[in-house]
């Protein structure tokens, strides 16, 4: 028997919300979240839509805190991968790899951030989605600046390009991952993809 205390309906407010959250990212790896309705979410949970919009007060509201989520935790990852290594490339390298994990275990994120990067609107799920990526680029700008520092990376190379290619780097490895239908393919693909990236990097001694 399931125990009422712990089913949605009996949750406490930010478990709630929390729930609500993983309900959506759930949905997006199945399907196109722009397809994705209250309804649905409420229906995925046990819920009555009724019950949803006592924690949110919009659709909106829920994207936003879903975004605000994928910003959190990615971040969060990719720090904790580079903690502690001292080579700037071999920290990238670590970042490149969580990333990509990210992406396997969570295959409904880059579905919700390509969307709402696309988004005609401005909406606030758009500006932190839009927030994630400056955070992301400064976070491997930063490596770089330590790289040139230490000799690692060449000093010729210009790190606001570096950073958007490392990022686009994994975009592209996800966007052909997606056309495949096989999300798991870039964890084989990423090491060769990066080793080409920190080839273009390194200073040659």
């Amino acid at each position: 028997m399931v125990n009422p205390l712990n089913t949605p309906s009996k949750l406490p407010a930010d478990e709630r919300r929390a729930v609500t959250v993983e309900a959506v990212i759930a949905l997006a790896g199945s399907q196109n979240p722009s397809d994705i309705t209250t309804a649905a979410i409420a229906s995925h949970m046990n819920l009555t839509q009724g019950a949803l919009f006592r924690h949110f007060p919009s659709k909106d509201a829920i994207w936003e805190s879903v975004m605000e989520w994928v910003a959190d935790h990615l971040l969060a990852q990719i720090d904790r991968a580079a903690t502690g290594i001292d080579s700037p490339l071999a920290a990238m390298q670590a970042m490149f790899m969580s990333h990509i994990d990210f992406v396997v275990e969570h295959p409904g994120v880059p579905r919700m951030m390509f969307g709402q990067l696309q988004n005609t609107e401005t909406t606030a799920a758009k500006k932190i989605a839009q927030t994630l990526i400056k955070r992301y680029a400064e976070r491997i700008g930063a490596r770089i600046e330590q790289g040139k520092a230490n000799g690692e990376i060449a000093p010729t190379v210009e790190t606001r390009a570096a950073a958007t290619l490392f990022i686009g780097t994994v975009q592209g490895l996800v966007m052909q991952s997606m056309l495949s239908g096989d999300l798991a393919r870039m964890r084989t693909d990423a090491p060769g993809v990066f080793a080409i990236y920190q080839r273009g990097m390194r200073h040659n001694q």
